[in-house]
């Protein structure tokens, strides 16, 4: 575990989370002893079963490097997109779609091992991963609507398996948070943690 002074790789930590359940084999919600998904598929990484929002401005720029992802995702370049797109100021470019789900996962989720595609095949390249890897993907799971940050609906409904004691959503999200939108927001954010978590202990 580390702190908001100290942050790690926001990929890495929530595998960690979720890895820890999903090789419970007691837990029947998700993981090796869970009970297979709409498909008949027992999911892993089953925070990527739904595909994720993304800006036209996104989607273009990958498109734009479907050569180079093309033979590392399981489906062609015209299926990594669902076709509708949702008006929305908060995204770049005033629009957003989703990636497609392709057996029953999000298409860039990595088949050969964990977590995004993206992510992982930027990082082989020597690039940083936030060129390509939708916005929404990175922060999870904190998210951002009606020009506001907010914690995703997962964190709200418990769905997500690996939430529970551990680091706050703030936490996990803290690096990537000042990548997006930098250090005076999140200057702010942590004296307003410091301030919530000294509430708690008094």
């Amino acid at each position: 575990m580390t702190d908001a002074a100290s942050p790690r790789d926001p990929l890495e930590a929530l595998i960690e989370g979720v890895t820890i359940v999903e090789l419970d084999p007691e837990e029947t919600s998700v993981g090796r002893g869970g009970l297979p998904n709409a498909d008949g598929v027992v999911q892993l990484d089953a925070c990527c079963m739904h595909g994720v929002d993304v800006s036209i401005v996104e989607r273009d720029r990958i498109l734009a490097r479907a050569g180079d992802l093309e033979p590392l995702v399981r489906a062609p370049r015209e299926q990594w997109f669902v076709t509708a797109l949702e008006e929305d100021p908060d995204f770049p470019g005033g629009f957003a779609t989703r990636t497609a789900v392709v057996d029953g996962a999000c298409v860039f989720l990595r088949r050969d091992g964990r977590g995004c595609l993206i992510h992982a095949a930027l990082l082989a390249r020597g690039e940083d991963y936030h060129a390509l890897k939708p916005m929404v993907s990175t922060l999870f799971p904190v998210t951002f609507g009606d020009g506001a940050l907010l914690c995703s609906d997962e964190l709200h409904d418990e769905s997500l398996v690996c939430a529970g004691n551990g680091p706050t959503a703030y936490a996990m999200a803290r690096a990537e948070l000042q990548f997006y939108f930098g250090a005076e927001l999140v200057a702010e954010l942590d004296a307003h943690a410091s301030r919530l978590a000294a509430a708690q202990t008094s």
